[in-house]
């Protein structure tokens, strides 16, 4: 079967799990940007929880299916609409051939998983179906959803069945404002006092070029840098670096005026200085803000950052196990 795409909605897209193991060479993780959403999506259509999905991001796309399937949304809260009649959003629910599901604007969160009983059957690169935009390969064709794209899909399992939900105190809560943790970086020495004071307990706005590649905020106090002589290959900005490796999640400041936090389809490397990383289990909530929402930072340790990482472990452990049951 296929689904075809009628209105392909803001910067939609096929993802999966990701293609880790590839960074070294500039090629970073893509993937659905919040993984949690991800899981859930593929696990109420009975798919294994990586199987690539349709991305959609503030705006989702109109689909018409050719042949039944079982669908289940995740993620950002919206009205799904299917043939005009709304439907539940984390349930697994039956389409007919010939029906057409849509979306309203995003309420709250940013983001949401389409998944289909089968997965997304788009080929395999360098061991994932995800889209990496800026390298124009992997999801279909390399690019993002456009309207007359037809969309393969697999062959489901034998545990689909429609009415699979799960309970809303089960589900990350979506918010307008969050607190993100971040790990202070290898550059964080670089920041003058007065700024890593004013870093930590500004409320920083999300700007309207936030997407896969990174989140920028504004509206924050300028950081400003200690004075020093730039050494040979880094630039003259107080925050230039000689070229280093980005991390997942680290935080730049370009000239010190906004923070920058580099996502799922960032580059590996460049040369501004970073004063932090959000931790792990903090990334799916970025990838839920809309442009205006607001985020304040908050310095943890290591011993915190892994058991933030084991706590959204479990949380994902109680979905498998609530689903299963």
């Amino acid at each position: 079967m296929a689904i075809e795409v009628l209105k392909p909605g803001l910067a939609t897209s096929v993802q999966d799990a990701g293609r880790p193991g590839y960074y070294h060479l500039g090629i970073p993780l893509s993937g659905a940007l919040d993984q949690q959403s991800l899981v859930l999506a593929n696990l109420l259509v009975g798919n294994d929880e990586g199987a690539a999905v349709i991305e959609s991001t503030l705006l989702g796309p109109e689909l018409q299916f050719d042949a039944p399937a079982l669908v289940a949304v995740t993620g950002a809260d919206a009205k799904i609409k299917l043939n005009g009649n709304e439907v539940p959003r984390n349930t697994a629910f039956a389409v007919q051939a010939g029906d057409r599901l849509g979306f309203d604007f995003m309420k709250l969160g940013a983001r949401m998983c389409i998944a289909v009983a089968g997965g997304i059957d788009v080929p395999v690169v360098l061991g994932s179906r995800s889209t990496y935009g800026l390298g124009a390969f992997g999801g279909f064709n390399g690019r993002k959803l456009l309207a007359g794209d037809r969309l393969p899909v697999g062959v489901p399992s034998a545990t689909a069945r429609a009415g699979r939900t799960v309970q809303a105190a089960l589900l990350p809560v979506l918010d307008k404002e969050v607190v993100l943790r971040v790990l202070p970086g290898i550059y964080f020495h670089r920041l003058q006092e007065v700024s890593v004071q004013s870093f930590f307990a500004d409320t920083w706005t999300v700007g309207s070029e936030a997407d896969r590649i990174g989140y920028r905020y504004k509206n924050g106090t300028p950081l400003k840098f200690h004075e020093r002589t730039p050494p040979f290959g880094a630039g003259d900005d107080p925050s230039n670096i000689v070229d280093a490796g980005y991390p997942y999640g680290s935080i730049q400041v370009p000239g010190g005026r906004e923070p920058i936090i580099l996502h799922r389809d960032a580059v590996s490397g460049g040369g501004y200085a970073m004063v932090g990383t959000v931790i792990s289990a903090d990334m799916d909530l970025i990838a839920q803000m809309q442009p205006n929402h607001k985020a304040r930072f908050v310095e943890v340790d290591m011993a915190q950052a892994l058991e933030a990482r084991a706590e959204r472990r479990r949380s994902i452990e109680r979905l498998r196990a609530a689903l299963a049951a």
